[in-house]
């Protein structure tokens, strides 16, 4: 009988300690993955043809006038288009830490293709890249965008040109170290290999040979100002590639190490409340083309090889946008001019640049655009006017827009509707 007491009380006294004793904390994930993406659908009508990207879907700047034997304008002419191309996949992966940091990668990729024509609507690859996070510094390395492209601050536009051509667009194979001084302050040093959207691979050279050639990566460093209601940043960048490791002679081979050296500066700025954001960019410098933007270099022939001087592009916008949880209406206006460069070239076949074409070439373009997001849930359809205007002119030594200028336009209707997950 003591002993069936004794065990009695030793059951109750557990189940009382068992009660009151705080359950232990789920382990932490080793591994988690999770995916994220949107399906999208965009309706487009341009009444005029422009220099496009993937069956119209990204357009630049209105194409120039170019009259047949009756001179009527053969590009005065209306165009549209149904694509579903840009819709994306990706996936966000964290695991164990890594020497003390936190790691963190992104693989993400849409069906925009790489090229013009059949690759449209095969899977790409936009970001896949590794950050080793120590709390005050970061680590991030493999492809991501450009370190002239501000995730933070790019204009808000339904277009899928994401401000092209008046803000930094594309992504590149980089090493970034990040130290954040305070809570507020931060700077970045960037190394990179550009890669995308180069515009003289038809023209000299072959793809991406001109930043592979160089031993020097891109330099990149910007200082950054983050708080509750504002972002701003100042940078710089440093780049240098070689076009070509000879002179291209059949008969007369020669060696060659002439670069393209170039410099840019950039700033930004955001300020947002519960109602309404405001967003300006700038950026100034010469050979942006691998940006999506104006520019690139002439080649002078010095004794059989060419030398290389940047062309110079000055780009700037501003979008403004309601914070609606429901309704938002937006407004961006961009422009970009294209400044020459300051040496002349051989002849206008040794100018190599986007926004060229046979012996007539963008002098600048300006861009404004009115949009409304319906959104609901994870579901959103945003209608968007925009006009785009682009002047003309005949190219001259230095890459610039001389005699005859023209100014054309062309007015985009579209709707975008996108579900995200």
């Amino acid at each position: 009988m003591k002993k069936i007491i004794i065990l009695s009380f030793a059951a109750f006294s557990f189940m009382g300690n068992a009660q009151t004793t705080t359950p232990a904390a789920p382990a932490e994930k080793e591994w988690d993955v999770s995916m994220y993406g949107f399906v999208r659908t965009d309706y487009i009508y341009d009444s005029r043809k422009s220099s496009t990207v993937r069956e119209d879907q990204l357009n630049l700047y209105p194409l120039d006038v170019a009259k047949d034997i009756n001179g009527k304008d053969l590009n005065a002419v209306g165009q549209s288009n149904f694509l579903s191309v840009t819709s994306r996949l990706g996936a966000k992966v964290k695991g164990p830490n890594v020497w003390g940091a936190k790691m963190n990668g992104t693989l993400e990729g849409d069906f925009y293709g790489n090229v013009e024509g059949s690759s449209i609507g095969l899977f790409r690859l936009r970001h896949a890249f590794v950050t080793m996070d120590w709390s005050k510094t970061q680590v991030t390395m493999g492809q991501t965008w450009y370190p002239t492209f501000i995730p933070e601050v790019f204009p808000g536009v339904a277009n899928f040109n994401t401000g092209i051509m008046f803000n930094p667009f594309g992504w590149a194979t980089q090493a970034k170290l990040k130290q954040n001084f305070t809570k507020e302050f931060s700077a970045a040093l960037t190394l990179y290999k550009e890669r995308e959207f180069t515009a003289t691979a038809s023209t000299i050279g072959t793809q991406n040979s001109a930043s592979i050639n160089s031993p020097v990566p891109s330099i990149n460093l910007v200082f950054q100002f983050k708080n509750q209601n504002w972002i701003a940043g100042l940078g710089a960048e440093y780049k240098s590639i070689q076009p070509l490791t000879d002179n291209g002679s059949t008969t007369a081979k020669l060696a060659t190490t002439e670069k393209v050296n170039s410099s840019s500066v950039f700033g930004y700025a955001k300020y947002s409340n519960d109602k309404f954001l405001v967003k300006v960019y700038g950026i100034s410098g010469g050979n942006l083309n691998s940006l999506v933007m104006l520019g690139g270099f002439t080649g002078t022939n010095n004794a059989g090889i060419q030398s290389f001087d940047p062309i110079k592009t000055t780009a700037c916008w501003i979008d403004i946008a309601s914070n609606g949880k429901s309704v938002a209406p937006g407004l961006f206006v961009g422009y970009t001019k294209n400044n020459g460069a300051s040496t002349a070239a051989s002849s206008t076949s040794t100018i190599y640049m986007r926004g060229i074409s046979g012996s007539r070439v963008v002098d600048n373009v300006l861009r404004a655009s009115a949009r409304v997001d319906f959104k609901k849930n994870k579901f959103r359809v945003s209608p968007e006017v925009e006009y785009t205007g682009a002047t003309w002119g005949d190219v001259d030594l230095f890459g610039k827009a001389g005699d005859n200028k023209t100014n054309v336009g062309n007015v985009r209707a579209m709707v975008s509707c996108a579900y995200s997950f």
